[in-house]
């Protein structure tokens, strides 16, 4: 998680509001988050429900809290130029659904330079299906491999992998696939 925030927080281009869901994705943005709050562009972090924050997003929660940095449940784009939808990742297998659907909505409305953390939220990674709703990311931040579904602009990047795990799963990946952006 550590690796995946450091490299999303170096891809927001301004002021940015992070916004979580409550689970591994989440972790990546608290990181990122971390980030840009030592390089003084956080105006802040919007979360679900920080209280079902647990296990690895757990700690990067705990991280984040420990710069003085404040997680809001109250979702706000005020003076902030860019979102990092940190919502869902690549577990979703449905619909998002009540106020995750609603934060999916609102950041699609705000009119906000959107970064995605691996996935937009509201796409399943798996099957390339996205649900209704689904964010409409300016760039998604891939982290490791590119995933199903993927449209518009991506960066694949590396979260610290060996190239030698790839392989021992059977994915070829050579080193000139981290940090090209590509328009798919």
């Amino acid at each position: 998680m550590e690796a995946a925030g450091w490299q999303v927080a170096r891809l927001v281009p301004s002021t940015a509001v992070v916004v979580c869901g409550v689970g591994n994705n989440a972790g990546d943005g608290f990181a990122a988050a971390r980030h840009l709050h030592r390089w003084g562009r956080l105006a802040r972090v919007c979360c679900i429900d920080p209280e079902r924050v647990d296990g690895p997003a757990g700690v990067e929660l705990a991280a984040l809290r420990s710069t003085g940095a404040k997680v809001s449940t109250d979702l706000s784009f005020e003076g902030v130029d860019a979102v990092v939808d940190a919502i869902f990742g690549t577990g979703l297998n449905r619909p998002p659904g009540g106020r995750f659907a609603e934060w999916i909505e609102a950041i699609n409305a705000s009119g906000k330079h959107v970064v995605a953390v691996d996935v937009p939220s509201g796409l399943d990674a798996d099957t390339g299906v996205a649900y209704s709703p689904t964010v409409r990311a300016d760039l998604t931040v891939a982290l490791g491999l590119p995933k199903s579904g993927l449209s518009g602009e991506v960066v694949v990047v590396d979260i610290g992998v060996p190239l030698q795990a790839y392989a021992a799963v059977g994915v070829e990946v050579g080193p000139e696939l981290f940090g090209t952006r590509i328009t798919l």
